[in-house]
C-alpha cells in the first residue's frame, strides 16, 4: 500500500514537473479548463510520457528478477542477455539508414524489437551447448554487449550527425513520448509480464540449483530457455520504448526482494511495481531539474535524460551494497 501510494505522488509530481506548464495550469486541465495548448501538452505530451515511463520501469524490473532467477546471478541484469544493446544498435542503424526516425515511433519500436532479439540470439548461439550454464551465459552475454557497442560506435563514425540519436539511445530517455508509444508497450508488457508470472514456480526452483530443480522433476533447459525468452521479451519492448535506462533491471529487483520476500509469485509483480515507481520517480526528478538555473547553459535547453539519473543513483547504490558485503561472492 506504502509503494502505491508512492507511485501516485511520483505520478502527480511527474504530471506537474517540467517546463510548459505551472501546477496551476495542470490543475485547470485536470478540472477540465485549461486553454488548448495546455490541454494539448497536458494530454499528448505528459500523460503518455508519464505511462510509458511506469510501464518500462515495470518491464526492466520483472525481466532483471527473472533473469537473477534463472541464471542464479545477483549481479545478472538485462545486458548480461545482449538484449539492451542489440536494441540501441538496432535503433540507430535504422534511423541512420533513414528507415526510422523519433516522427515515427512504429518503425524506431520495430527496429529496436529487431535489434534486441538479433542480440539475444547472438548469444544464443555464442554460449552454444553451454548455454544451460548460468555462468557461462552470463559471461557470453558481457562479450556479446561489448561487440554490439563497438558496433553501434562505428554507425557514430559512419553517421557522424546522428551522434544526438546514439546519446539519446545509449543513456535513455523519455523525452518525446506519444500515445503511440504506450499503446505499443502496455500490450507487449501485459503479454510477457503475465507469462513471467506463470513461470514464478520454476524460477523458484531455480533459484534453489539445478541439482535442487532436478530432483523435484524440473526440465532445466527448458524452464530456463522460457525464463530467459521472457526476460528478452520485456527488455526489448522498454528499451524500445524508452532507450537503456541503465541500474534499473539490476538493483530493482534486490530491492522487490526485499520488500516482498522470496515468494514470486509476490515479488514479481512487486517488481513491477518498485521498477514504475522507481522510473517515475526518476523522471519527475529529471524534469523538476530541468526548472533549475544551470550556469552557462541556456535554461530553457537543459534537459536531464532519466536513464543518466538512474544511472548515477544505481552506481552509487551499486557501491554502498558491495561496500557493505566485502565478502559476498558475486
Amino acid at each position: 500500500m506504502a509503494l502505491a501510494a508512492l507511485a501516485v505522488v511520483c505520478a502527480g509530481v511527474e504530471l506537474v514537473a517540467g517546463r510548459g506548464m505551472s501546477p496551476g495550469m495542470v490543475w485547470d486541465v485536470v478540472n477540465g479548463g485549461g486553454d488548448a495548448t495546455a490541454r494539448h501538452i497536458f494530454f499528448q505530451l505528459r500523460l503518455p510520457r508519464l505511462l510509458v515511463s511506469l510501464g518500462a520501469g515495470a518491464c526492466l524490473a520483472v525481466a532483471g528478477l527473472v533473469l537473477q532467477s534463472a541464471l542464479r546471478n545477483p549481479l545478472a541484469g538485462p545486458e548480461v542477455t545482449g538484449v539492451t544493446p542489440g536494441a540501441v544498435l538496432g535503433a540507430v542503424t535504422a534511423t541512420a539508414l533513414g528507415l526510422a526516425g523519433w516522427d515515427s515511433p512504429l518503425a524506431v519500436v520495430l527496429a529496436a524489437c529487431t535489434g534486441g532479439c538479433a542480440g539475444a540470439a547472438l548469444l544464443w548461439l555464442l554460449a552454444g551447448r553451454g548455454r544451460g550454464d548460468p555462468a557461462q551465459t552470463a559471461v557470453h552475454g558481457v562479450l556479446v554487449s561489448a561487440v554490439l557497442g563497438g558496433l553501434t560506435a562505428m554507425v557514430l563514425l559512419v553517421e557522424p550527425g546522428e551522434l544526438g540519436s546514439v546519446v539519446q539511445w545509449l543513456v535513455g530517455t523519455t523525452e518525446g513520448r506519444v500515445w503511440q508509444h504506450w499503446h505499443l508497450l502496455w500490450p507487449w508488457a501485459l503479454l510477457w509480464g503475465a507469462g513471467a508470472w506463470l513461470l514464478a514456480g520454476p524460477l523458484t526452483l531455480l533459484r534453489c540449483g539445478d541439482d535442487t530443480a532436478l530432483t523435484a522433476g524440473l526440465s532445466v533447459r527448458p524452464a530456463r530457455t522460457l525464463a530467459l525468452l521472457c526476460a528478452v521479451a520485456l527488455t526489448a519492448g522498454a528499451v524500445a520504448a524508452v532507450g537503456a535506462l541503465g541500474f534499473v533491471g539490476l538493483l530493482v529487483p534486490h530491492l522487490a526482494m526485499a520488500v516482498f520476500g522470496a515468494d514470486l509469485r509476490v515479488s514479481l509483480p512487486g517488481a513491477a511495481l518498485v521498477g514504475a515507481v522507481v522510473v517515475c520517480g526518476a523522471d519527475a526528478a529529471a524534469q523538476l531539474s530541468s526548472r533549475l538555473p544551470v550556469p552557462g547553459l541556456d535554461a530553457g535547453r537543459f534537459t536531464l535524460p532519466v536513464g543518466a539519473l538512474t544511472a548515477c543513483l544505481g552506481a552509487a547504490l551499486l557501491l554502498v551494497v558491495v561496500r557493505r558485503t566485502p565478502s559476498r561472492t558475486f
